[in-house]
């Protein structure tokens, strides 16, 4: 019996092993922010700035004490937390170079050797100057999160049956988002995120690297990576068998070949050479809209303005429907892990990008006639779970394994460098520039983001070819379909001529 497209324990063991990294990525991002006025004290007495009165005095006022206001706190504050992504900006171009070192298995087990130093250094953070070892801790922890956020993606992508690649894929924004309602839970002030046990809530953040590298070794390595690039076809078979139990690996073995001498005809493209190249510019433009959409869709304003929105419509305790949020962004991957092998990557996107842009129009005017009338504030709150929602069932999760579908093996690694730090860039700036761009923009904010959506929305129903239930080689031949010139060929031959130099 064929079993080529059932799935085992071994191959779910494999993706929960691998998406346990995307699971300290989710943590790592929601951790830092439940415990905030906690830590600003901690930072405050360290630089000398606390003063017991005055925290007494604010323990009854809602304005908050003027050290926490003070410069040094708010700079090192706001380190803190920008700090993860300037770490995964930079080391997101690494992953290509650590991905094929020593196979994806052994640079996943490498790279938790970070994560375990940074979760070292948070946990311990009390015994020297809290804000340098928490933004260390925290800049080695972003490094980590830059590496996992490609080699995950990748990993998954490489091992996952066609029929089930897209929902395979999912699971990797599946385990962020677990990842951030767990940090959401226990950084609530009656477990982790208090005075005394604040250290341990962001020691935790390395904990899954921990039970990760005790997986590994159990898992089997990519059998792409065993045939393409090391030519290793009886370890491909075996990787194969381990995956997908007893069967003919023969069509696989066979679709890998006929990959491998594409692979080989083409050079392996550093990432200089890919940005420049006119070859493979149509899928480098498709894969990084496709993640500009994700960070500029406004899902980060969302999670920033939630609490507000809920205080002014009146919710006594704002940090649970901001956990419920996290809820419905949990229940709504799931949804998509369920629909995209069927609907399709290009319509889940699609339907989610729209869906999203109307949620906007409709929260705009929620926040504009809040004063007017009382029951708008329902109108806002709905227009928020349900534009998490949209977000979750394509613009989310999609972006992340289809890079890894749309290039060849040759690109394949230097566009998942791109794309990625194309990613964290753009959460960078939206971090860095939405506070201002909220105070100017006012309860206007939110129409800039659907002008964006409705953008994001037409680019994608014009330029992005659907890719579910198709191999490597279909996807790559339907952005070459009718454009592959003599010019093109002779790029291609260029630059073999000068990786093979």
């Amino acid at each position: 019996m064929d079993t080529g497209k059932q799935l085992t324990g071994t191959l779910a063991v494999a993706v929960f092993t691998a998406a346990l990294g995307s699971l300290q990525y989710g943590y790592s991002l929601g951790v830092i922010n439940a415990p905030q006025k906690v830590i600003e004290r901690h930072y405050a007495r360290s630089l000398g700035v606390f003063s017991e009165r005055a925290a007494d005095l604010s323990f009854n006022s809602t304005e908050p004490p003027e050290e926490e206001q003070h410069p040094s706190v708010v700079v090192y504050w706001s380190l803190s937390v920008a700090i993860f992504s300037i770490g995964g900006m930079l080391s997101s171009f690494m992953v290509g170079f650590v991905g094929d070192l020593k196979g994806r298995i052994k640079g996943m087990m490498m790279i938790n050797v970070l994560a375990v130093a940074a979760g070292l250094l948070m946990l311990l953070c009390r015994m020297w100057k809290p804000y340098i070892m928490v933004i260390s801790g925290r800049a080695v922890m972003g490094f980590y999160c830059g590496l996992t956020c490609g080699l995950v993606p990748m990993y998954i992508g490489e091992i996952a049956p066609k029929a089930y690649r897209g929902a395979l894929g999912t699971l990797h924004q599946l385990a962020i988002v677990a990842g951030i309602l767990l940090s959401q839970v226990i950084g609530l002030d009656f477990v982790l995120g208090n005075e005394d046990r604040w250290p341990l809530l962001l020691g935790l953040s390395g904990a899954p690297a921990v039970l990760q590298c005790l997986l590994l070794p159990f898992c089997p390595e990519s059998p792409r990576y065993l045939y393409i690039i090391l030519g290793k076809e009886e370890e491909a078979r075996k990787s194969l068998s381990r995956l997908k139990g007893p069967y003919d690996a023969t069509p696989d073995i066979e679709e890998m070949r006929r990959e491998k001498e594409e692979a080989d005809k083409e050079p392996r493209v550093s990432i200089l050479s890919l940005i420049c190249s006119t070859v493979y510019r149509r899928q480098l433009f498709v894969a990084l809209m496709m993640h500009l959409s994700q960070q500029l869709s406004g899902i980060n304003a969302i999670f920033y303005y939630s609490t507000s929105i809920f205080e002014r419509a009146g919710v006594s305790q704002p940090v649970y429907a901001t956990i419920g949020v996290g809820v419905i962004n949990t229940i709504f991957t799931l949804v998509s892990v369920a629909l995209v092998d069927r609907a399709g990557r290009r319509t889940l996107t699609l339907a989610g990008l729209g869906g999203m842009c109307i949620c906007a129009i409709a929260m705009t005017v929620g926040l504009k006639l809040l004063n007017t009338y009382s029951w708008m504030s329902y109108v806002s709150m709905a227009a928020i779970f349900l534009f998490v929602s949209f977000f979750e069932i394509g613009p989310g999760p999609i972006p992340w394994f289809i890079v890894a579908e749309l290039f060849s093996q040759g690109p394949r690694p230097a566009a998942i460098a791109i794309a990625g730090c194309c990613n964290w860039t753009s959460n960078f700036i939206i971090a860095m520039t939405f506070p201002y761009i909220q105070a100017w923009m006012d309860s206007y904010v939110f129409i800039l983001f659907a002008v964006l959506l409705l953008g994001f929305t037409i680019f994608i129903y014009l330029r992005v070819p659907e890719t579910k239930g198709k191999t490597f080689e279909e996807i790559a031949a339907e952005f070459q379909k009718g454009r592959r010139t003599h010019k093109d060929i002779n790029e291609l031959q260029q630059l073999k001529a000068s990786t093979d130099a």
